[in-house]
């Protein structure tokens, strides 16, 4: 599945959180840091620039997908 090349952070951050029950922590600086709980916890940083870089949004799909042991494919649907 190709990844999307207009995503913002901040519209990652909004649909993680939505959808898959992330929580928003805090910021530090531009880096939103996302904890999740289920299925074990999970702490990630999101950077809040306006697109992501491919490469970037592909390691944070691949580090929450790995997480909920999902593929990468049904992140990428919902968001």
């Amino acid at each position: 599945m190709k990844l999307p090349r207009d995503l913002s952070g901040e519209t990652l951050v909004r649909r993680l959180c939505k959808v898959w029950g992330d929580t928003r922590i805090h910021q530090v600086g531009s880096h939103i840091i996302l904890q999740t709980e289920t299925p074990a916890s999970h702490c990630i940083a999101v950077p809040a620039h306006n697109p992501l870089r491919v490469g970037t949004l592909n390691g944070i799909v691949s580090a929450v997908a790995a997480q909920r042991g999902v593929s990468k494919e049904n992140i990428l649907n919902d968001i």
